[in-house]
């Protein structure tokens, strides 16, 4: 879910590799925060990130006082990109230390350059798309089924890198993406053999709570947000690549048009508004969905400099685990043997995905050879005389 937030640099680094403080002289990976290792700290906050948003938004779909009404998604995605934008607006505040410092580049930034906005238009459209798209699957899919078919979003980036920016991926990553897919489609062969056994029509009965549930319309919603975060990502980098801005300044610029799109998509569910109101059947489960998603991505978007390539996909392992087991207790979710598989086969891809690849014994890669200039021309002296 990290995804809709943008972390810019004005010059990218490896993942896999330490950033150097240019006043200590100190990895970032050798930072703590109280005696707590950044690296070990970043960890936790990724794996809190990426499975306690899957597993309360799943939470507040299901588990729905019959006394009170559902709460109306598109409001929640609304509020939580306007929280974003204040929680942004402040950051960029303590950063400056002067409120006149702030009015500058906000109107430097977003003000007079109008530009920088409406190049926010397609990706903000398209994660204000996802992030309405992430509850209508956690709504018809159990978390951690979610957590492992979201995994897709790796493989539509890199099929969207290769064709946008014109990356090239070695035969290490293709193998872990064709890995990914096997795994994903094992792990959805246990809903549709779910839903042949349950009932002849589309729809199934949740066990618990008595919901309706499509596994179809929540496969579907996880594949089409799948497809928008890759291409919204990878445009994100081909249009806005090289650019300086701020990356608070530039949340702030995405949070403006992300608003809209969230407000356009608030305008389809108007009737159910009016009738009952903007937060109808608000609880405290759905602010605690509200905060995550608003300021989680926000939180990762800090610590993720201290995370490299192999930490990441560790906490993003750890996460789908933690969800299946939280599954299993409080929404009688029970695993297939294939699911199992095919969740291991995910994880693996995953880290074999972001594993830095070791170079080929015995092979120096060819370097260029530099070409010779000529040395410049002596100057001899003698007296009353100089020539060359």
């Amino acid at each position: 879910f990290a995804g809709t937030v943008v972390i810019m640099s004005s010059e990218k680094q490896p993942d896999s590799l330490p950033t150097i403080h240019h006043r200590t002289g100190r990895s970032s990976q050798d930072a703590s925060f109280r005696g707590i290792p950044m690296k070990h700290l970043s960890l936790v906050i990724l794996l809190l990130q990426n499975s306690t948003l899957a597993l309360m938004l799943r939470y507040s779909r299901v588990n729905v006082d019959p006394d009170r009404p559902m709460y109306i998604a598109s409001t929640a995605v609304f509020i939580a990109e306007i929280l974003k934008f204040f929680t942004c607006l402040f950051v960029l505040t303590y950063k400056t230390k002067s409120i006149s410092r702030t009015r500058y580049i906000l109107r430097k930034d977003l003000i007079e350059q109008p530009r920088e906005i409406l190049k926010m238009l397609v990706p903000s459209g398209l994660y204000a798309l996802q992030n309405n798209l992430l509850f209508v699957a956690l709504s018809n899919l159990e978390a951690a089924t979610f957590q492992v078919t979201y995994q897709l979003k790796i493989l539509s980036t890199a099929i969207f890198s290769v064709i946008m920016l014109n990356r090239k991926l070695s035969f290490q990553k293709w193998f872990a993406l064709c890995l990914l897919m096997v795994g994903v489609t094992m792990v959805q062969l246990q809903n549709v053999s779910k839903a042949k056994s349950d009932t002849p029509s589309e729809e199934s009965e949740d066990d618990i709570t008595g919901s309706l549930q499509n596994p179809f319309i929540g496969l579907i919603a996880v594949l089409t947000s799948c497809v928008s975060s890759g291409f919204a990502g990878c445009y994100f980098e081909k249009v806005l690549k090289g650019a300086e801005t701020d990356m608070w300044v530039r949340n702030m610029q995405l949070g403006i048009s992300g608003t809209f799109f969230s407000f356009l998509a608030m305008f389809y569910d108007r009737q159910l508004i009016v009738e009952g109101g903007m937060l109808q059947g608000y609880s405290a489960v759905t602010w605690m969905v509200v905060v995550n998603q608003a300021l989680g991505g926000l939180l990762v978007a800090i610590v993720v400099k201290y995370a490299d390539n192999i930490l990441k996909g560790f906490a993003t392992s750890l996460a789908i685990i933690v969800s299946g087991f939280i599954s299993v207790y409080f929404f009688d979710f029970h695993p297939s043997p294939q699911f199992m598989v095919g969740t291991m086969v995910v994880i693996m891809s995953t880290y074999l995905y972001g594993r830095p690849e070791a170079p080929v014994p015995g092979f120096v890669r060819p370097t260029k050879k530099r070409q010779s200039t000529p040395a410049p021309p002596k100057f001899q002296t003698y007296p009353n005389k100089t020539t060359i």
